[in-house]
């Protein structure tokens, strides 16, 4: 084509009225495609799968540190009561000396009914010991049993979204599939150079490479065109492949583009 023709027209490039429509049919499938990849991306699932996540690993971090207070609790009490145990045993151990009659002398017996009235007194404030220990390891137990429960609360939810969301996946990779399959049978009958033009137009314009002069607006940039473009649209042969001047995008004639 002359290159003294407006710049509205692809030089150099022609194709068939039918070609150019089934450009159209391409676009439009793109377009399918594009929604199902943005439907992908974001279903609601993704969202509260993420919230729930976090949720939950705030709970595992609040387990770990409740599963750490009752162990440590437990250890606790184990030492109170073999404290306890220690301080028993040494007292009955002092009573049997007492009540074999061995210590005769009356300091010795003075010392030894001393020592066992401060050992149960010892014995008494390790037992309250025991209690105050035993009282907290079942409040950690209480926060274990409480914080387990709501973890798997939380990950049921996950599991329930989960299992929605890959229902979805496979629901949208399957239309996908189904879209590129015919969109790989229509592509294939439009011509190679026009193809390429659309795909790098299709590329560098949001995903629309082609559009519908409709009503003498293009339907990429939504903008009317000016009188004198469609006039040199008026005057490009049918088979000329023409470029909207606002948008730069293939603009494909009906007979509703108001010419």
């Amino acid at each position: 084509m002359d290159q003294s023709l407006p710049f509205t027209w692809s030089p150099q490039l022609n194709a068939a009225p039918a070609d150019q429509i089934r450009l159209l049919d391409v676009q439009a499938l793109d377009v399918r495609l594009q929604q199902l990849a943005h439907k992908r991306k974001s279903l609601p699932e993704h969202a509260e799968i993420e919230s729930l996540t976090k949720d939950l690993t705030q709970l595992r971090d609040l387990l770990v540190a409740a599963q750490t207070e009752e162990s440590d609790t437990a250890r606790e009490q184990t030492k109170a009561e073999q404290d306890v145990d220690q301080v028993r045993q040494r007292a009955a151990r002092d009573q049997q000396r007492l009540d074999s009659g061995a210590v005769t002398s009356p300091k010795d017996l003075s010392n030894l009914q001393h020592e066992i009235a401060s050992l149960a007194k010892r014995q008494a404030d390790l037992e309250d010991v025991v209690l105050e220990v035993m009282e907290r390891r079942e409040s950690a137990q209480a926060r274990v049993a409480e914080l387990t429960e709501r973890v798997a609360s939380v990950q049921a939810k996950i599991d329930d979204a989960t299992g929605r969301r890959d229902a979805a996946f496979e629901e949208i990779d399957g239309e996908s599939a189904s879209v590129a399959k015919e969109r790989e049978v229509v592509a294939a009958s439009v011509p190679a150079d026009l193809l390429k033009l659309y795909d790098k137009l299709r590329e560098q314009q949001g995903g629309i490479g082609a559009a519908k002069l409709y009503a003498r607006t293009c339907q990429g940039c939504r903008q009317e065109l000016a009188i004198t473009e469609l006039n040199e649209i008026r005057q490009a042969a049918p088979d000329a492949v023409v470029r909207c001047e606002n948008c730069r995008r293939i603009l494909v004639r009906t007979s509703e583009s108001g010419l």
